[in-house]
Formats: C-alpha cells, sequence, structure tokens
C-alpha cells in the first residue's frame, strides 16, 4: 500500500511539474526592438560556392549601403552543413533596428536606391542573378524577432 501512495505522490508531482504554464511577456522573457528578416534558401549543394560567391558581389554592397544608412545594423548568412532535399541550406539574414524604419520614405529610398546601382548596376545584378533559378529555390522568408530570456 504505501508503495501505491508514494508511486501516486509521485505521478501526481511529475505530472504537475510538466503542467503548461502560461508565459508573460516582459515578466518570462522581453521582446527585443527590431527584427531579423531571414530568407531560407534551397541551393544544389554542387553550387553553395557558385551562390556564396554571387552573394558576396551583388548582395554585401547592398547591404553595406543600407548598414551606412542605418536601415539595417548587421547582416549575415549562413550556411547548413549537410543536406536535406526541400531544406533550406542557405540563410541571408539582415537585422532591421526599428520597426520605424519600415516605414515608407520617398527620398530616402529613392537615394538609397541611387547607391546601391552606382555601385552594382541593375545590369549588373541581373547578370550575378542568371542561372540562379538552375540550382537555387527560396524555402522561405520572414521576419524574427529576438526574444530575450528573463532570470
Amino acid at each position: 500500500m504505501k508503495n501505491i501512495v508514494l508511486g501516486a505522490a509521485g505521478a501526481l508531482a511529475i505530472a504537475c511539474a510538466y503542467a503548461p504554464v502560461a508565459a508573460e511577456p516582459y515578466v518570462d522573457y522581453t521582446p527585443q526592438k527590431g527584427y531579423w528578416t531571414i530568407n531560407a534558401v534551397e541551393v544544389d549543394p554542387n553550387h553553395v560556392d557558385d551562390y556564396l560567391t554571387g552573394l558576396r558581389s551583388s548582395q554585401v554592397s547592398a547591404f553595406e549601403v543600407l548598414k551606412r544608412r542605418g536601415l539595417i545594423d548587421d547582416y549575415k548568412f549562413m550556411v547548413r552543413t549537410g543536406y536535406v532535399k526541400g531544406s533550406p541550406n542557405v540563410l541571408i539574414m539582415t537585422h532591421v533596428p526599428n520597426t520605424a524604419l519600415d516605414d515608407p520614405d520617398q527620398a530616402r529610398d529613392q537615394a538609397v536606391e541611387k547607391e546601391i546601382y552606382s555601385i552594382f548596376s541593375k545590369q549588373k545584378g541581373d547578370e550575378a542573378v542568371r542561372g540562379y533559378e538552375k540550382y537555387r529555390t527560396f524555402v522561405d522568408n520572414g521576419n524574427w524577432q529576438t526574444m530575450t530570456m528573463n532570470k
């Protein structure tokens, strides 16, 4: 009888320990300003180096312009080791420091576009991505907000 009671008490303790608890923003975690835009891309594993080389010439200069103008404050390219068909193996990530930067600003936006094209023309951009469709598939594109877990 003693073992049954102890077993039931133990089972109850375990059940209570795993009971779902609703998290509370700013108590359990704190949303951080800004967000990451993450483009998840499936690239044929035999062409990842080609793709990264193309991104280096076509994207980095644009990201640097956006960074100088304060429209992003960081960017990253990540490559997954291993390959699973239909899953992304390259991530292109930019961090926007403030959602207010999403508001349209014609003068700013046109100036940024002009500066980017002065460094890497639209024609060069079109040439750089020509052929990508043979080995690249966009899998996902989303905005991700960082949450810091409170102690």
